[in-house]
């Protein structure tokens, strides 16, 4: 065997050994290679990323610029090969990266299912080239990543899907309908696209009648243009081959109107793709994992609809 290829696999299978074993307190690098596209740095000593804890037990983080994801493997005895990104929600400003993040992978993992909490980089001029596609870039990688280190994780590749909650809901969902337009470097041609989609009180349009101002202003600035607006808005790429989608939301949410929803839904429907909405009379925005105004719980009818489709 020649020399160099043999030390290039064994260097391979070391540094998938230790992604495998990285404890689930520890960050992992999202590029490895240390270079992050779109990435400006003259003023990278201005953003700092802050985390805070609020009275309302919620943490959230700030000025996220360089992007991390922190695994949490599946319970062996229970593990489905299966995995999900998921997608924090802070209007594209902040992370809820408990309530809609850590909990939510603690959950997954407890069922048999690895989970990816995605930090993802908000969109800032001063930090981007290009802000709106920031985001994007770095859900793109974690697919990437994940999927090239499948065998590392223990998972399959083909079974790899993504969870958002409101403007995460927007990038699993931007993840979902723009897979064949790649904004990162992917030589291999390793597919972006993930096998399933949950979508938890999304946005979903950019149009100002639906959205919410926060996220579409933080992604797309004050006055976009209508073809930049129209590109994340998501349900206006829905085909035939958009993953299985389920989708949760509340009526009453005045924040991101269920009408984000509900479009996508029937979308997904006129395609025929494999979907289901679970709307709730009341909760609105935020609720993450429970829903305070009923007993019913969306995460139990996500298992059990994942189970359906052999997830």
């Amino acid at each position: 065997m020649n020399l160099k290829f043999f030390l290039f696999i064994f260097c391979t299978m070391v540094f998938q050994s230790l992604m495998a074993q990285t404890p689930a307190d520890d960050f992992l690098p999202l590029y490895p290679e240390g270079k992050i596209p779109n990435a400006k740095d003259t003023h990278a000593e201005s953003i700092q990323e802050t985390s805070e804890l609020g009275s309302d037990g919620i943490e959230r983080i700030s000025g996220v610029r360089i992007p991390t994801m922190r695994y949490y493997p599946a319970e062996k005895q229970k593990s489905t090969g299966s995995a999900i990104i998921i997608c924090p929600g802070g209007g594209y400003s902040i992370l809820a990266i408990s309530h809609e993040g850590h909990d939510v992978a603690k959950k997954f993992a407890e069922n048999g299912i690895a989970a990816f909490v995605l930090k993802y980089r908000l969109p800032n001029d001063l930090t981007m080239e290009d802000k709106s596609i920031g985001p994007l870039q770095d859900v793109q990688q974690a697919l990437k990543v994940i999927r090239e280190n499948a065998s590392a994780y223990a998972i399959d590749p083909e079974k790899l899907g993504v969870i958002g909650f409101s403007a995460g809901g927007h990038l699993a969902s931007s993840a979902g309908t723009h897979y064949s337009d790649p904004k990162i470097e992917n030589l291999k041609g390793t597919s972006l696209r993930p096998n399933f989609m949950l979508l938890i009180y999304p946005v979903i349009s950019m149009d100002t009648a639906v959205t919410h101002g926060g996220s579409r202003k933080n992604l797309l600035g004050e006055n976009p243009d209508k073809s930049l607006a129209s590109y994340f808005s998501s349900a206006k790429h829905i085909t035939t081959n958009t993953p299985p989608t389920l989708l949760v939301h509340a009526a009453d949410d005045t924040a991101v109107p269920i009408a984000n929803s509900i479009d996508f839904y029937e979308n997904l429907q006129k395609e025929k793709v494999p979907s289901k909405l679970i709307r709730y009379p009341q909760g609105g925005h935020g609720f993450g994992l429970h829903n305070k105004t009923t007993d019913d719980q969306w995460f139990d009818h996500a298992l059990a609809w994942l189970h359906q489709l052999g997830y």
